[in-house]
């Protein structure tokens, strides 16, 4: 049987963003890109009311039942994550470390590992606090988009695209709630130790790139790699981010073989 890889995306994407990567995958792997809750085909989070709170332990749950008839019983798989998928991929794979062959992410936003002093954590809170106090979810989008692209991003973009972005901003609050929440420290992935790559874009926020500089050297088994581009990397470079996971995956399936 063909080894598994299961995909996850970022916020305000859909599993559609691999299309790209999954084609260079070609026939040799089983390819299982998966909607985040809210986005794409996937529900939003059924629960979800004035007093609900997000957690990455719901969306890890939605990403087990939705590969749950992809994969067989118990069955190990290679996983790649963008972003926010990035930080649900830390989640899964510390909840079912013995399943994941190989761990790849690409500027995982998993803020909660920053320390909580160190500007550039301060960095992300304002962003969240800055979306929390906006007057309407037009703006909330705007410094959202912006923060991850460039300033003037979102009103440079068509009204359609405006739009769409607009009408997922409900869910991206619930992805800053999730994020900022997870209990997990630095620590507690040194029971990761399958072999792992860590992305950054090498125009990112300050933010990701000192994320993925912690989590190179946290990770037991990791390499960290800059490529062209920013945060969007897989999505607007996957010329240049696409490349690197497939020769990390071809040389881990050599290793494991």
């Amino acid at each position: 049987m063909k080894p598994a890889v299961v995909l996850l995306h970022s916020s305000m994407s859909s599993k559609s963003q691999w299309s790209s990567l999954k084609a260079q995958l070609g026939d040799a792997y089983r390819c299982i890109a998966v909607d985040l809750l809210g986005y794409g085909a996937s529900p939003f989070p059924a629960d979800a009311a004035e007093d609900y709170t997000h957690t990455l332990a719901h969306e890890v749950d939605a990403i087990i039942a939705a590969t749950a008839s992809e994969l067989e019983p118990g069955e190990a798989f290679h996983l790649i994550g963008h972003s926010f998928g990035g930080a649900c991929a830390l989640h899964l794979a510390r909840r079912m470390p013995e399943r994941v062959l190989s761990l790849t992410l690409f500027e995982p936003v998993a803020f909660h590992l920053l320390p909580a002093q160190h500007p550039a954590k301060k960095e992300i809170v304002d962003v969240v606090e800055r979306i929390k106090a906006s007057a309407s979810d037009g703006d909330a989008t705007r410094i959202f988009i912006d923060y991850w692209n460039r300033p003037g991003a979102f009103d440079d973009a068509p009204r359609g695209a405006q739009e769409k972005m607009v009408a997922q901003i409900t869910k991206v609050r619930l992805d800053f709630q999730a994020l900022l929440g997870e209990p997990a420290t630095l620590n507690d992935l040194s029971m990761l130790t399958m072999p792992a790559l860590v992305m950054s874009g090498e125009r990112s926020p300050a933010s990701t790139r000192l994320l993925v500089e912690q989590l190179g050297a946290a990770l037991p088994n990791a390499a960290a790699v800059q490529t062209r581009g920013g945060h969007m990397g897989p999505i607007t470079h996957g010329d240049a981010v696409n490349p690197v996971i497939i020769t990390f995956m071809s040389t881990t399936e050599v290793t494991l073989s």
